[in-house]
């Protein structure tokens, strides 16, 4: 019995010696169509497996970033399982800092002359930056590799092998995709289109797979358990993902990158029954924006969970709740949403009207309440604010003012941003106010804070209780 335990024990050692030994990386082609167009020589990067000796080369991908500056910046991705090294060389000019954000991953990266090398042990999403340049900077992308691929010959399977695919909507520049159904895009497919979810139930989108430029990435309107897993969404020209009067919207493990005007990452109209959980979003618009009535859509925005993300907002908000509702019935309200263990790199924004890292403002009758953020770790405020909790009456998006603002927690947020805009608490009229904001453990660069003066809040009139703990 004993021999045979000992058996057992060297069988499940070596097993797990074998897992090792059958670690990853996986690389996806690139279409010969976008391969010189499409590349940046600011940085050549490599990876391979702790331990080997051969490195396999990336495809660095150019994308655009920051309205005002339409900058170049680099992307790269790959799949792997196991422990893996990244190397980087900055081909042009020399290295005298480096770092890798968000900082709360603590990767210490170590510089060799004109390389960088750091090691990986999961899969993470990261802003590569030297010498303090946050607009040419490279991102790595890496995934975990996907085990269920679905069957390309199965008739509820839509397969977009590696290449180039447009769609054949020619003047919509739509994937319309059906119900019960399964969109799957190779590592190397690059669509020219939005995928566009129409009144439709129960579709999956997944894969590592890219939208290239599409006029929109990927719509859901008037839909029903729609789930999207892996995508890149590359220099959309508006939304990345929309959602209007939809329940039971999921969004995993998406990248995001927009750099025009009203390009916003993530919104969301009259919609429920929301999950985006491990997204990275660097957009110049609101990176996450929640609403109730606009357009065409109708209904309340509730129960809504944001988790394990970075947002990088080089234009607006990174998060934003409230601005569009009904003033026609005015009953509608967004709640039951929560927030947690999110870093946000950037928020710059000149007009005072549109500032917050995060940001509550009602108009249009909106109702906001029951809202928690939890675990935020603001890393850089080039211009704006870290909250703002108003009701107000925005004549260029308005029809009249919001309801109120109440029930909000701000628990364990940290902001190392120096030189910023007071906060803004500020309510509409006696009837039309923000109460019960609770601020707890909020750290402004190392130092808790006490009083709504260390909290750097600008408290204005028609405001009702706040507590700091």
């Amino acid at each position: 019995m004993k021999i045979s335990l000992k058996l057992i024990v060297v069988f499940l050692l070596l097993l797990g010696w074998n897992s090792i030994l059958r670690a990853e990386i996986l690389v996806y082609p690139v279409p010969q169509g976008i391969y010189y167009a499409r590349h940046n020589d600011d940085y050549t990067v490599k990876v391979r497996q702790a331990g080997e000796k051969d490195w396999v080369d990336l495809f660095e991908y150019n994308v655009k970033v920051d309205m005002d500056t339409k900058s170049d910046a680099t992307m790269v991705q790959f799949d792997f399982s196991g422990k893996v090294e990244v190397l980087i060389r900055k081909n042009n000019g020399e290295i005298r800092s480096a770092i890798v954000r968000p900082l709360s991953k603590g990767i210490q990266p170590k510089i060799d002359g004109n390389f960088l090398l750091f090691t990986l042990d999961k899969p993470q999403k990261l802003s590569v930056e030297f010498n303090g340049d946050r607009l040419n900077n490279l991102h790595v992308f890496a995934n975990p590799i996907i085990k269920d691929i679905p069957d390309k010959n199965d008739p509820n399977v839509i397969y977009f092998e590696s290449g180039i695919h447009e769609p054949t909507d020619a003047a919509g520049k739509c994937f319309r995709i059906p119900s019960n159904t399964t969109v799957y895009l190779e590592g190397g497919a690059v669509l020219k289109g939005c995928l566009n979810c129409d009144s439709v139930e129960n579709v999956k989108i997944l894969g590592h797979g890219m939208l290239l430029e599409p006029q929109q990435g990927i719509s859901v309107a008037y839909s029903k358990n729609v789930l999207i897993d892996g995508i890149t969404v590359v220099n959309s020209r508006h939304y990345t993902v929309s959602g209007g009067q939809s329940q039971g919207i999921t969004i995993k493990n998406l990248k995001s990158f927009s750099y025009q005007g009203w390009s916003d990452g993530l919104d969301f109209m009259s919609c429920s029954d929301i999950v985006i959980d491990d997204v990275f979003l660097r957009n110049s618009d609101d990176c996450l924006a929640f609403y109730t009535h606009r357009w065409n859509y109708y209904g309340d925005c509730r129960k809504v969970r944001v988790q394990n993300s970075t947002l990088w907002a080089d234009i607006a908000h990174p998060i934003n709740i409230g601005t569009h509702g009904n003033t026609k019935t005015g009953d509608e309200v967004l709640e039951d949403m929560l927030f947690k263990n999110i870093d946000i790199l950037e928020h710059d924004e000149d007009d005072r009207n549109y500032q917050g890292c995060m940001t509550i403002n009602v108009g249009d009758h909106n109702l906001a309440r029951n809202i928690t953020f939890e675990d935020i770790r603001v890393e850089n405020i080039q211009e704006g604010q870290l909250f703002h909790l108003r009701v107000m009456y925005n004549q260029k998006y308005n029809t009249g003012p919001g309801r109120g603002v109440k029930d909000i927690v701000f628990r364990n947020i940290s902001c190392t941003g120096k030189y910023i805009n007071p906060s803004l608490i500020e309510g509409y009229d006696k009837n039309r106010k923000v109460e019960n904001i609770l601020f707890e453990n909020i750290v402004l660069n190392g130092k808790r804070v006490t009083t709504l003066e260390e909290l750097n809040v600008d408290k204005k009139d028609f405001v009702g209780k706040v507590r700091i703990k």
